[in-house]
C-alpha cells in the first residue's frame, strides 16, 4: 500500500500538474539519519488559498471561494488540509446548530440530503443539586426555536462532500504542521514592526521516529505556497497559536479563556427518547466557584447526546474533568434516562469562551484566523458553528476580492459590512502573481458583521461568573445583561490584569490554578458500569489511533514567542527561546507539576496521556541534547502516552508551567469520531 505522502503526491499531479511550482528529489533514509525539518528538500505546490482545518469554518470558506469562482468565471485554486483521517473525524461539539449561516451559504440545503434531520422541539434549563433537578428560567439568548440537533462530525463530512463537488482539493490525513515563511522581513505587523509574512504551510513529515531521526519510510511533507492562508484549526490550533504569538495579534486584547467539553452519545430506550428535546443544566456536580454546565440533547434515530463543559480557569488541581462528567450521570435524572441504554461514543475537546473581549486581530501578513481559531463561540448561547461559518465565508470573500480585483459579486456573509471595490482601469494587473495578498478587508468587514454583533451582545455574561458571588452572581448578571441585550456602557474583564501579563501563555487559565496544598482533594464515587466507566474504557470508544513508533507530538517546551519570532515584551533579548525538549526542561516540569500541583495533568487530561510515575532511570525522551542528565525529580518522572491523545488541547492550555506544546502528529492520527 502506498505511503500517505505518496498518495498525496499522486493526487496532486493527477489533478493539477501544471500548477506545481517546483519539485525536488526525495531521498530515502535509514532509521538513524539525522532529522532537520528546515533542511529537508520538499515539493512545493502553488495555490491561491490554503485552508488549514476541515471544520465548519474552513469548509465554509472553501465552498464560498468556489461559489465565487462559478459566479464570476475567475479561477481560484483552493486546497483544504484536514488532519483527521477523513473530514469530520476530529470534529466534536454538542451540537445544537443555528442555521442562519448555513442558509446564507447554501440557501437550498433543505431540499438536498443533509444530516440536520432533527429540529429542536423543546428547550429548558435546570439547576441540579445532588438529588434534585429544579426548573429555572430559560435565558432568551438560549432560545432554540428553528435550530437543529445534529452530529457536527456528520455535518462536516457533508460539507466536505459539497466542497469537493465544487472543485475544492480536500486532503484528509494531512495537517498543516509548519508555516512556510518569507526568507526575509517583507511586511509589517499591526504595530509597524518589520516581520516575515506567511507564504503557506508545510504538511507533516512522515516516518520520524521517537528519537526524532528519519526512519526507512521517511517522506518529507509538501509545501503549499499560498497567496492566502486561512487557519481554521479549531480552538487553540497549533499554527494559530504560533501566528498569534509571532504577530502579537492579542496586543491590546484579553487573552483567550477556554473550557473543556466532554461528551457521550447513547442509544436510549425508545420510551425515554423525546426527539428534539434540549436541556441545559447548571450546578451539581460542579462547585459554586467552578464555571460550567451540562446538556442533554435528544437527536434523531433514538440517540441522545449528553455532556459537561468545565471552564479551564478552575482553581482546584485535584479536580478531574472526566470524573466530574462520570458522576454527573449518577444524578437521578440522568440515571433514569440512561438505564438500559447503550453508550456508543465518547470524546473531548477544548472550546473558546473569551468571546468579544478575547478576539485577536483577525488578519496577519499572508493570512487570517477564522472560526474557533479566532474564538467566535458564543458562550452564552453555547453555540459557535454559525459564527464560525460566517467568518469563513467573510474571509473567503475578502480573499477572492484581493485575488481578482476586477471581479464583481454580492456578499452573502455580511452584506452590510463587506463591499466589493468598484472596478477601475488598473484593477486587473494582467499577469498571475504568487505574492501574498492582504486580508485586512476581512478584519474591517468583521466589525459590525452578524458574528461580531452576536458576540458583543453577550460579552458580559461569561466574565460575570468570575465575581466573588460565583454561580449566583453569574446567573444574576446574565439575567440583567440578557434583559438589556448587552446595551450597557461597560465591558467586564475575564480575569485580573495580573493574570493577563504572563508572556509565555495565550490563556490566563493556567495562572488561575492554585497549589495542591491550598485546595482540598476531591473524593469521587466509584464507577458504576455501564452507567459510568473507567477512562480507558471510554477512550476505546473514540477510535483514536496513532502510527506505531511515530514521534511523540506532545513536547515539553514553551514553543515560539513573538512578535515575528522574536522575544516578548519583558523577556530579555539574550534569553534563548525555549523550543527544544531537554532533560532539564522535563525535570523542571516534574518538579513543579508533580510537586506543587500534585500531578495536575494526570487528572485533567480526558484521555490518560500524562502520568507521573516512579523514575526507573530510563530516559523518557531519547535523543535529548543533554540526555546524560536525569529527567526525574525526587523519584518521579513524566511519561507521555501520546497514543491515547484525542487532540483536545487541554494540556497546552491548562498546565500551570505552560511548558506543554501540542504539535501535529503523523497524518490521520487521533480520534475517529462519527456521531459527535
Amino acid at each position: 500500500m502506498p505511503a500517505p505522502l505518496t498518495q498525496l503526491r499522486t493526487r496532486l499531479f493527477r489533478r493539477l500538474p501544471t500548477r506545481c511550482l517546483h519539485t525536488t528529489s526525495i531521498l530515502r533514509n535509514s532509521s538513524s539519519a539525522a532529522y532537520d525539518p528546515d533542511a529537508e528538500p520538499r515539493e512545493e505546490e502553488l495555490v491561491d488559498v490554503c485552508i488549514v482545518g476541515g471544520g465548519p469554518a474552513g469548509l465554509s470558506a472553501a465552498i464560498r471561494l468556489k461559489q465565487l469562482e462559478a459566479e464570476t468565471g475567475k479561477e481560484v485554486r483552493v486546497v483544504l488540509l484536514e488532519k483527521g483521517s477523513e473530514v469530520g473525524a476530529h470534529i466534536l461539539s454538542g451540537a445544537v446548530i443555528e442555521p442562519s449561516a448555513l442558509d446564507a451559504l447554501l440557501p437550498d440545503w433543505r431540499t438536498t440530503e443533509h444530516p440536520l434531520s432533527q429540529p429542536v422541539t423543546s428547550s429548558a434549563m435546570r439547576f441540579l443539586t445532588q438529588k434534585y433537578s429544579i426548573p429555572i428560567p430559560h435565558p432568551p439568548q438560549m432560545n432554540n426555536k428553528g435550530n437543529y440537533i445534529a452530529s457536527l462530525s456528520r455535518v462536516a463530512a457533508w460539507l466536505g462532500g459539497v466542497a469537493e463537488e465544487l472543485g475544492v482539493e480536500v486532503y484528509p490525513g494531512f495537517s498543516g504542521a509548519r508555516f512556510l515563511l518569507a526568507q526575509e522581513a517583507d511586511a509589517k505587523d499591526a504595530q509597524g514592526r518589520e516581520v516575515r509574512s506567511v507564504r503557506g504551510v508545510i504538511t507533516h513529515d512522515a516516518g520520524v521516529t521517537r528519537q526524532r531521526t528519519k526512519s526507512a519510510r521517511f517522506e518529507p511533507g509538501v509545501a503549499f505556497r499560498a497567496r492566502a492562508t486561512l487557519l481554521a484549526e479549531g480552538a487553540h490550533g497549533s499554527l494559530a497559536k504560533q501566528a498569534i504569538s509571532m504577530y502579537d495579534l492579542r496586543n491590546g486584547k484579553e487573552p483567550q479563556t477556554y473550557g473543556i467539553g466532554l461528551k457521550e452519545v447513547w442509544r436510549v430506550d425508545e420510551k425515554k427518547h423525546v426527539p428534539g428535546k434540549v436541556i441545559h443544566t447548571l450546578g451539581w456536580p460542579l462547585s459554586t466557584n467552578t464555571y460550567g454546565g451540562g446538556w442533554e440533547y435528544h437527536m434523531a434515530d433514538g440517540l441522545v447526546s449528553i455532556g459537561l463543559v468545565i471552564g479551564l480557569d478552575y482553581k482546584n488541581p485535584w479536580l478531574e474533568p472526566y470524573r466530574e462528567f462520570q458522576r454527573m450521570k449518577h444524578h437521578p435524572a440522568f440515571r433514569a434516562l440512561l438505564a438500559g441504554g447503550e453508550r456508543l461514543a465518547y470524546g473531548g475537546r477544548s472550546l473558546t469562551e473569551g468571546g468579544f473581549q478575547s478576539l485577536p486581530k483577525l488578519d496577519f501578513p499572508g493570512g487570517a484566523l477564522i472560526g474557533c481559531s479566532a474564538g467566535v463561540v458564543n458562550a452564552a448561547k453555547i453555540k459557535g458553528t454559525h459564527n464560525a461559518m460566517r467568518t469563513g465565508m467573510l474571509a473567503a470573500e475578502s480573499a477572492f476580492a484581493e485575488l481578482h480585483p476586477d471581479a464583481q459579486f454580492e456578499s452573502t456573509a455580511s452584506p452590510q459590512t463587506f463591499k466589493v471595490k468598484a472596478v477601475t482601469a488598473d484593477s486587473n494587473s494582467g499577469e498571475p502573481s504568487s505574492e501574498p495578498i492582504s486580508l485586512a478587508s476581512y478584519s474591517t468587514a468583521f466589525e459590525n458583521s452578524p458574528a461580531h454583533k452576536d458576540l458583543w451582545a453577550v460579552r458580559n455574561v461569561r466574565p460575570g461568573f468570575n465575581t466573588r458571588l460565583g454561580l449566583l452572581g453569574g446567573v444574576l448578571n446574565a439575567g440583567v445583561d440578557t434583559i438589556l441585550g448587552g446595551r450597557v456602557p461597560w465591558t467586564l474583564a475575564h480575569h485580573k490584569k495580573a493574570e493577563m501579563r504572563n508572556p509565555s501563555t495565550t490563556s490566563p487559565d493556567a495562572l488561575a490554578t492554585q497549589t495542591a496544598s491550598a485546595c482540598t482533594p476531591i473524593a469521587y464515587p466509584p464507577f458504576e458500569p455501564p452507567l459510568s466507566t473507567d477512562l480507558m474504557t471510554s477512550i476505546a470508544l473514540t477510535g483514536t489511533n496513532h502510527a506505531e513508533g511515530e514521534a511523540v507530538h506532545l513536547r515539553v517546551m514553551r514553543g515560539v514567542r513573538g512578535p515575528a519570532l522574536g522575544a516578548d515584551k519583558g523577556v530579555k533579548e539574550d534569553e534563548p527561546v525555549d523550543t527544544h525538549e531537554t532533560a532539564t526542561r522535563r525535570r523542571l516540569h516534574v518538579q513543579a507539576n508533580a510537586g506543587t500541583y500534585a500531578g495536575l495533568l494526570q487528572r485533567a487530561c480526558p484521555a490518560g496521556v500524562y502520568e507521573y510515575v516512579a523514575d526507573d532511570g530510563a530516559k523518557a525522551v531519547p535523543g535529548n541534547s543533554d540526555a546524560k542528565e536525569d529527567e526525574g525529580w525526587e523519584g518521579k518522572k513524566l511519561v507521555i502516552n501520546s497514543q491515547n491523545c484525542i487532540h483536545c488541547k487541554l494540556c497546552d492550555i491548562k498546565v500551570p508551567t505552560q511548558d506543554i506544546t501540542w504539535t501535529t502528529p503523523e497524518g490521520g492520527g487521533g480520534p475517529k469520531y462519527t456521531l459527535t
